[in-house]
């Protein structure tokens, strides 16, 4: 039947429908055998405060093992960080038993065996190495007990670096930004021209600062170099241990017992019982500490509700006043100036969050900012309950949480106000949440490359889209052509 169709046709048609056809035949098609395989890998970021699980997924191409990768699902671990567990450590391990059976259900059964699975831990496992070593390998060692009866590919336990934890965020930022590389739809890799991104993540015990400059630092602890997708970026990080939230109001609170016997940030009304042993037997609060103290003593502190004081308590955090290079953000740290557009994640979202959902303030620009942080700081705590009753919790430290923002951005890492405007608070980028965990299992699982990948299968889009119309446009003169006829052949039949 087909041969009889196309013998209705001209030769010249004929002629176009074929090459038409040959040309669409030679624009590479990904073969059916080579479908690319679902691949699955875990990530448990040991956090000060807490721990989360993440599960990543990517297509990953046959050729060259590598796929866009995005995030599956995520799974907050109860109770608090592991190193919290440094007095019992089997509870380290065993606090992560919900989230890894969660896993278990999630990633296919066939694929278990060939999962990667890491965890890494951050700032409150540096706190506790440098105060005990012991203790922390002994809360690495639980967990790696744990994680080993499960039947993943477990890869190890470690303790992130400050510069590590950095970078890595700095890399899952503008990987899922697609600001490396960009497949493009029509099956083609290619390097977006818009630059990457600086990323600034602010955790519970340390915060960090990573973004792509064009010159040498003048430290070179603060420079990191990569290659990636065949594409060098000179990156300057640093890593402030000690200036996360949770620490920064430890050390608030060290202050406020010492200076002043009443708390300057929190709000006025408001009051708690201390326990000096969990103010001083931080490591960040070694400076403050008095020579004899009760652990065991409470004191109780009361809120004022004074911002300028509390500005005060916060500025004494900074030490602007020594620097031995050319510029530097504070303690003496190097730091170029920043540039280019930022992702502020982690706590820095939360706070900002706080200040424009719960409190109803525009946070837009750096007179915004400083006026809404003198806006919660002014707040009794009636007040405050009154207009965010669903964040009781941690709503008497907003003020400090938010003044340590302001200052953090404005004096410590110097944006002024035009650069502020590039600064975008995020949790997320599309499904994935941003932070060093993706950055971390990329590297390690060598899922983005030195070296830029080979084209995929695939052509220009001008020429496909031609091809594709000419083929379009040749069906649709042999159908026009095979009414016409027959039509034409229905009276002759009739005779």
């Amino acid at each position: 039947m087909a041969g009889k169709v196309l013998s209705l046709l001209p030769p010249s048609l004929l002629a176009a429908a074929g090459l038409a056809g040959l040309l669409l035949l030679c624009v590479p098609t990904r073969d059916v055998r080579e479908l690319p395989t679902l691949k699955y890998g875990i990530v448990l970021d040991a956090g000060s405060s807490h721990t989360s699980m993440f599960i990543y997924k990517w297509l990953a191409d046959k050729e060259n093992d590598t796929g866009i990768v995005g995030q599956h699902s995520s799974c907050d671990v109860h109770g608090g960080g592991i190193s919290s567990y440094a007095d019992n450590p089997s509870r380290a391990g065993q606090s992560l038993a919900e989230c890894l059976d969660q896993a278990l259900q999630e990633v296919p059964k066939e694929r278990h065996v060939s999962t990667p699975l890491y965890l890494g831990a951050t700032a409150g496992m540096r706190l506790l190495n440098l105060t005990s070593p012991e203790a922390s390998a002994n809360v690495l060692a639980a967990v790696t007990q744990t994680l080993t009866q499960y039947p993943f590919d477990f890869r190890g336990a470690h303790i992130l670096s400050g510069q590590d934890e950095g970078v890595f965020g700095w890399v899952t930022t503008n990987y899922l930004l697609e600001n490396f590389i960009k497949y493009g739809w029509v099956g083609r890799w290619f390097r977006p021209r818009k630059g990457t991104l600086g990323a600034m993540d602010l955790g519970g015990a340390s915060t960090q600062i990573t973004f792509e400059t064009a010159s040498p630092a003048e430290d070179p602890a603060n420079e990191v170099q990569l290659r990636l997708y065949g594409q060098h970026y000179r990156v300057y990080t640093h890593s402030f241990l000690c200036y996360g939230r949770d620490q920064v109001l430890r050390r608030l609170l060290a202050g406020a017992l010492q200076t002043h016997g009443f708390h300057p940030c929190w709000p006025r009304g408001y009051s708690n019982q201390v326990l000096l042993g969990d103010v001083y037997e931080s490591p960040c609060t070694a400076a403050q500490r008095p020579q004899a103290f009760n652990s065991s003593t409470r004191v109780n502190l009361s809120g004022t509700s004074d911002p300028a004081l509390c500005r005060s308590l916060i500025m004494g955090l900074f030490n602007f006043s020594s620097c031995r290079f050319s510029r530097c953000s504070f303690n003496g740290i190097f730091q170029p100036p920043v540039a280019g557009n930022f992702i502020a994640f982690s706590a820095f979202f939360y706070t900002m969050d706080f200040l424009r959902t719960a409190m109803g303030l525009p946070v837009a620009t750096l007179q915004q900012l400083e006026a809404a942080v003198a806006t919660v700081c002014n707040q009794t705590w009636s007040e405050l309950q009154a207009r965010a009753p669903g964040e009781r919790a941690r709503l008497p430290d907003y003020c400090a949480g938010a003044m340590f923002v302001q200052q953090l951005l404005s004096r410590g890492y110097g944006f002024h106000e035009r650069a502020f405007g590039g600064v975008t608070f995020q949790k997320k980028a599309g499904d994935t949440a941003v932070g060093w965990a993706l950055g971390y299992m990329l590297n390690l699982t060598n899922l983005i490359p030195a070296e830029p990948p080979a084209l995929r299968k695939g052509t220009d889009l001008g020429a496909w889209l031609v091809l594709v119309l000419l083929f379009a446009a040749m069906l649709l003169a042999a159908l026009l052509l095979l009414l016409r006829r027959a039509r034409s052949a229905k009276p002759s039949s009739a005779i």
